[in-house]
């Protein structure tokens, strides 16, 4: 069976997701994906994140060490995992913008048949997360992409909060998780990987 190429495509400002998504990396390589670990371009001013020291300091620590996402990383890859903070119950505008650009992919139907998995965070609880997940989906739909949510297929799941779209945390401003959600995104990793690998055996046979 042919090897899963795999975007792990985040935006993080304090680092939480830029967690998540390595988490998620480390499981879908060990399941013998093909791994890209990118994020999405950031847009804010400079003084803007400035003024959040926690959003400085992971900014400075990955401006150079972690590639940004491009349209050739969505071309490439058969499956993708987005990790995402909330903005208001939706997606952040750095990440909607990224996404928008992807219209000449679209068209050409070059987003068709990709297998898609998304997690997402907030500050509290119960702050949009799901939302946020949810509209990464709507959006797929449109792509005519393959949704590989991790429903309740795995414990690790029920003891990271029960969310069967994709994994979610709560994160302090500093950027550390309220919940240990390490398992649960692992699961979803290696489940997203499968899911793309039964679809592209499909496809290729």
């Amino acid at each position: 069976m042919a090897q899963v190429k795999l975007a792990v495509i985040y935006y993080s400002s304090t680092g939480g997701n830029y967690k998540l998504a390595n988490f998620a990396a480390e499981a879908a390589k060990e399941a013998g994906a093909d791994v890209k670990v990118v994020k999405v371009p950031e847009l804010a001013p400079e003084a803007a994140i400035a003024s959040n020291p926690a959003w400085k300091k992971h900014y400075d620590e990955t401006k150079n060490t972690v590639p940004d996402a491009t349209l050739e990383d969505l071309e490439w890859a058969d499956a993708y995992i987005f990790s995402v903070p909330t903005r208001f119950g939706n997606v952040p505008a750095q990440f909607k913008q990224f996404v928008d650009m992807a219209g000449g992919l679209w068209a050409q139907g070059k987003l068709a048949n990709k297998v898609v998995s998304a997690m997402s965070s907030a500050q509290n609880a119960h702050g949009g997360q799901e939302k946020t997940i949810q509209a990464i989906y709507t959006t797929m739909f449109h792509w005519g992409a393959i949704i590989a949510a991790p429903g309740y297929t795995d414990n690790s799941i029920f003891a990271a909060g029960g969310n069967p779209y994709g994994t979610s945390v709560t994160i302090n401003g500093e950027g550390q998780f309220q919940e240990d959600v390490e398992a649960a995104v692992k699961h979803q990793a290696k489940r997203t990987v499968q899911v793309a690998s039964w679809v592209k055996a499909g496809l290729e046979g």
